[in-house]
């Protein structure tokens, strides 16, 4: 399997494939970025005495990166529905058009 999905050994053709990979790199590092920042924030202490997390920092950010992956996936969910409700009105709204015009 290659980075971008094929099972055989393909090469990308074309600027399309280079910049769909490259948006979802961007995604992804904004998104790792985002949950380190937050979860940082949360659950790391203030002290910094040591240079490695307690356990306790260590399972608040164990739940704090699950949590937000959960949420970035329920969120995915919603805009997937709101997506394809949009898609199937267009296709309505289209029929409706050629019934018209025909």
């Amino acid at each position: 399997m290659n980075f971008f999905g094929g099972g055989q050994e393909q090469q990308p053709q074309g600027p399309e494939p280079v910049f769909a990979a490259k948006t979802e790199m961007e995604m992804y590092t904004d998104l790792f970025n985002k949950i380190a920042s937050s979860c940082f924030q949360k659950c790391a202490s203030r002290k910094h005495r040591d240079q490695d997390l307690s356990l306790g920092e260590m399972t608040c950010t164990d739940r704090c990166v699950s949590k937000y992956l959960e949420g970035q996936q329920l969120v995915g969910v919603v805009l997937q529905k709101a997506n394809e409700a949009q898609v199937q009105q267009q296709q309505a709204m289209m029929q409706m058009q050629q019934q018209m015009g025909g």
